[in-house]
């Protein structure tokens, strides 16, 4: 499942360095990286925005709507849609991760957490957990920690992996540095 915010509203923090539509192209192509890198898994995308949920739809994705929730909720709010569903786990991957690959390999089929941290240990770009735990996220800064702890609340063992790939988000315009070679740049 990826969390997509509307291109337009996407990537501000960026703004000192890339005017509106181009932040909104970035958003967009780096979105698209992270539904290819789910391989053969089927995809979501959760959203707000009637145009995110139509280029979800074009991708194949199913689209989950939460709208007004901010990231946690609709995070939450995806991850309970899909257990509804018979979805017994969910990889949610962040959709700013432009050299995003092999999502595939962490559908594992214990009940554990997995966690991939940003290159920073600060964030975090993906976790991989089961759907029916009633994991609560916590997106912000530290919430890499955040949510070690709460596998832990929840007695679920944790994986911290460590991928140069999937570490690698765009936050701030010295992130646009890193995407040299990516085909973003």
């Amino acid at each position: 499942m990826v969390p997509v915010k509307a291109f337009a509203d996407a990537k501000v923090r960026l703004a000192p360095a890339l005017p509106a539509p181009e932040r909104a192209r970035l958003a967009e192509a780096m979105a698209g990286r992270v539904l290819a890198a789910c391989g053969g898994l089927p995809a979501a995308v959760v959203c707000d925005d009637q145009g995110v949920a139509d280029w979800a739809a074009r991708h194949g994705a199913l689209v989950v709507w939460a709208p007004g929730r901010g990231l946690n909720g609709a995070v939450e709010t995806g991850v309970a849609w899909l257990a509804r569903r018979g979805v017994q786990r969910v990889i949610v991957a962040h959709g700013d991760l432009p050299r995003a690959a092999g999502l595939a390999e962490l559908d594992r089929a214990d009940n554990g957490v997995t966690l991939v941290p940003d290159r920073r240990d600060d964030g975090t770009n993906v976790a991989s957990i089961p759907a029916g735990a009633g994991f609560r996220f916590s997106y912000g800064p530290g919430s890499f920690v955040r949510h070690l702890d709460e596998a832990t609340r929840l007695g679920l063992p944790a994986t911290v992996r460590r991928d140069p790939l999937l570490a690698y988000d765009v936050d701030v315009p010295t992130d646009l540095a890193g995407l040299a070679g990516t085909g973003l740049d």
